[in-house]
């Protein structure tokens, strides 16, 4: 009898726990969405673009046989609203399936929304929705609405989200001057004391009534496309300045976050003579607090290979070696010292050195904390100490151009 009283009580427990399929979701029901558009009209309400995956599109190529037939990737639905939530809602008027966003893995924010409100409030919305990822890469649009960015057919990724996603990923590895931040990067940024946030832009090139059409994805070179642009600078949320080039660069080295790059130097009367590619890099920022007065110290080391030469070079030679490493640091000290005074002039600590104040330092930054962007920041001293090494050649250590050179003697 205990028995069978022990298996009964199994039996009921277990039924109680597997509740079955109670929270299934169809296939056939579900409006995937693989990116979002956010934008203000000029109204002052909020217009949601949604690009939504067409499952057979992108699993069998483009249908139909003939031009006429054919239909794309992705479908794209609009609606506006007086918050993300009521545009959400009234954009499900406009679709027969249930708007699903657990495969949301792209934020797009218009440009003009980005510097007149900011973020804060898209992020609060977006983070209590508890389907949505907060692990999704937010970018902003860079002289365009986020509308024509989501609404962007691309060559090759099928889908145009992966598109901005594959080349933030493989520009910030190979060349750093753009850096993939997620959602929840970006809220721990604006919450922590005293930080400002960055997020990398991506702009249209080209007509954005072209960049809508089949037609743009039928020639082997596109007339509108989508490109990484720049670095975005957010002081409380709100769009304050673009980064591009050595600054961009800069910024991403001292975040510790540059995979790979190319350094060029100067080399025998000619500019950027050589190039210097990273292979690794680390970057460690510390903090002291004298006299009230607090004080940073950035220091970097980076090892690479020598992959172009375009003068004659005797690389057999350790002193020649010692001086291309001299070069070296003061490029990249140069680059660093760039981005730290574009950072102050902004009065935007994208650098996280409060950060590293307020971490070793926690008291005397309770002090600081209140003016830290607009006093203690911009009148920081930093000290920047750089290590370079060249590791390997390529293939080959004698120049080809020096062989050349000795030929023709």
């Amino acid at each position: 009898m205990k028995r069978k009283g022990a298996f009964l009580l199994l039996m009921i427990t277990m039924t109680l726990l597997l509740t079955s399929c109670w929270s299934k979701k169809e296939l056939t029901d579900l409006a995937i969405v693989s990116a979002m558009g956010i934008d203000k009209t000029k109204s002052g309400r909020y217009h949601l673009t949604l690009q939504i995956i067409n499952p057979g599109n992108v699993a069998g190529g483009l249908q139909g046989g003939g031009a006429g037939t054919q239909s794309p990737p992705v479908t794209i639905y609009s609606a506006s609203g007086d918050n993300i939530v009521e545009a959400s809602r009234r954009a499900s008027g406009r679709i027969s399936r249930r708007l699903y966003y657990a495969h949301t893995n792209l934020v797009v924010v218009g440009e003009k929304l980005a510097r007149k409100e900011g973020l804060n409030t898209l992020i609060d919305a977006l983070d209590r929705d508890p389907e949505f990822r907060n692990t999704s890469t937010l970018v902003v649009a860079k002289n365009s609405t986020a509308a024509d960015l989501v609404k962007t057919l691309t060559p090759v990724d099928k889908i145009p989200a992966n598109k901005v996603l594959k080349t933030l990923e493989f520009t910030e590895r190979k060349w750093g001057e753009n850096v993939k931040t997620s959602l929840q990067e970006v809220m721990k940024s604006i919450e922590s004391p005293g930080r400002g946030a960055v997020v990398s832009g991506f702009r249209l090139v080209g007509n954005p009534q072209q960049a809508q059409k089949l037609d743009n994805l039928q020639e082997s070179e596109p007339e509108a496309t989508l490109r990484a642009s720049g670095i975005a600078v957010l002081k409380q949320g709100k769009l304050v300045d673009w980064l591009y080039g050595k600054p961009a660069r800069g910024t991403v080295w001292i975040l510790n976050k540059i995979q790979g790059t190319d350094i060029n130097i100067d080399w025998a009367g000619k500019k950027e003579a050589i190039a210097y590619q990273t292979v690794r890099q680390k970057t460690s920022v510390s903090a002291q607090v004298k006299n009230e007065k607090p004080h940073i110290s950035v220091h970097t080391r980076v090892e690479g290979d020598i992959s172009d030469m375009e003068v004659p070079v005797d690389i057999t030679n350790p002193k020649v070696i010692t001086k291309i490493e001299q070069s070296l640091r003061k490029e990249i000290k140069k680059e660093l010292s760039v981005a730290i005074e574009r950072a102050q002039k902004n009065k935007t600590d994208i650098l996280g050195f409060g950060e590293v104040v307020h971490r070793t330092r926690p008291n005397q930054f309770k002090k600081l904390k209140t003016e830290w962007n607009d006093v203690y920041f911009p009148k920081l001293e930093v000290d920047i100490t750089v290590e370079a090494y060249v590791r390997r050649a390529g293939l080959r250590n004698k120049s080809f151009l020096s062989g050349v050179k000795e030929n023709q003697k």
